[in-house]
């Protein structure tokens, strides 16, 4: 063997021996720069916090990536961190949690975009077709629009002066075009909340939620990882016409999971399922003959519905509205938002049904008995004159 074939062995052995040691040091997966992962809190030094980041060596993390306003530490060990790996250099695994503020200039900028770590912004100003961000070592980007969140805004304004962590998406001309996201992490992180709900969301279950969009037909629910609809029907118990006078974007909520179909990603939610259901009155409070107050809720060609109480509503046929008297629509002598008094005739719970009829005026049939009786006493009833006309003939 030449020195020169000797030496070419003698590099690719120390090759080969420092690629032993690195992948021994990740315990065999190799952590890629910018890649993400949850690790726990094993010291706290005065400039280093060392992390267990599930590997045979240990990670380090600036102190001062975790301090607060007042200076003071926010994690204690034990604690879990999410960080971003940047590099690995004898032995010593470097994370950051994303890049802050200091005057490290571009060349640090440049090196979060290769490496997909996020930095912290603070958006300056609105400009044409999006804004102006602020990022470490007082270096301008530009956030589109669109991607600073996952839905548009109505007030672009609102967003002036607040601090955000972004994504270089592009860095050109030394750093003086670059090109950043805060809607990228957003999305990352629905993506993992996406999948841990599809190892736990069930229907029936109860979860918290806000309103995203509001439709004639529902509302468009957010729970963290995936949005759905909540249909006007499944709102309340009661009949709801208008959504906005129950409902507000942004409104947080707790609602039932009514349907989840992973594959063609629809979800339905309830709720009304989270409230108690009113009929449970019915039959105990809401009894048949009893005299209750009501108001007429809607009005349809063979009756008016009356609601006794939010989520029960009964029937009042065309035939019952007038007594005697026909009419040709119950709009004839009611009117939606009446108020009356009814008594209920009859109640059907298979069916949920509830059968009206109004409370008769107690001086109307007064009045009529009175009547009745003058005229049987001075003239006899009208079966009897009727006869009366017979004999006659």
């Amino acid at each position: 063997m030449t020195d020169e074939n000797f030496d070419q062995d003698e590099t690719l052995e120390d090759e080969d021996f420092a690629a032993m040691f690195e992948k021994s040091i990740v315990g065999g997966a190799r952590l890629e720069p910018g890649q993400k992962i949850e690790a726990k809190v094993l010291q706290l030094g005065n400039e280093w916090i060392f992390l267990d980041v599930g590997q045979k060596g240990e990670g380090i993390l600036d102190v001062k990536e975790l301090l607060d306003e007042d200076g003071n530490l926010t994690v204690a060990v034990g604690d879990k961190v999410s960080a971003y790996f940047m590099s690995s250099q004898g032995g010593e695994m470097r994370f950051t949690m994303r890049l802050g503020g200091g005057s490290s200039g571009t060349a640090q900028l440049e090196e979060a975009w290769r490496s997909s770590i996020p930095v912290e912004g603070r958006v300056e100003k609105e400009i044409k077709g999006g804004y102006e961000i602020k990022l470490p070592g007082n270096v301008r980007a530009f956030c589109p629009f669109s991607q600073l969140g996952l839905r548009r805004l109505e007030n672009a304004e609102e967003v002036v002066d607040q601090t955000y962590s972004f994504r270089i998406t592009k860095f050109e001309e030394q750093g003086r075009n670059i090109v950043v996201s805060h809607r990228v992490i957003l999305e990352e992180e629905r993506q993992q909340q996406r999948e841990e709900l599809m190892k736990t969301l069930k229907v029936g279950m109860v979860v918290k939620g806000f309103v995203t969009n509001i439709r004639d037909f529902g509302a468009f629910i957010d729970i963290g990882g995936l949005e759905g609809l909540l249909p006007i029907s499944e709102i309340s118990y009661g009949r709801v016409e208008n959504i906005e006078e129950v409902l507000q974007v942004g409104q947080e909520l707790e609602v039932a999971i009514k349907s989840c179909d992973w594959e063609k990603e629809r979800f339905a939610f309830s709720l009304r399922d989270t409230l108690a259901d009113p009929w449970g009155k019915v039959g105990t409070i809401f009894k048949v003959g009893a005299s209750y107050p009501g108001k007429v809720s809607r009005l349809a060609q063979f009756g008016a519905f009356v609601t006794l109480e939010e989520g029960i509503d009964g029937l009042m046929h065309i035939s019952k509205i007038a007594g005697e008297k026909r009419i040709k629509h119950p709009k004839d002598v009611l009117s939606v938002g009446q108020e009356l008094s009814v008594t209920i005739e009859k109640i059907d719970a298979a069916e949920r049904r509830i059968s009206l009829v109004p409370v008769r005026d107690q001086s109307e049939e007064s009045l009529e008995t009175s009547y009745e009786e003058k005229v049987s006493g001075g003239m006899g009833s009208f079966a009897d004159l009727f006869k009366k006309a017979q004999e006659k003939k």
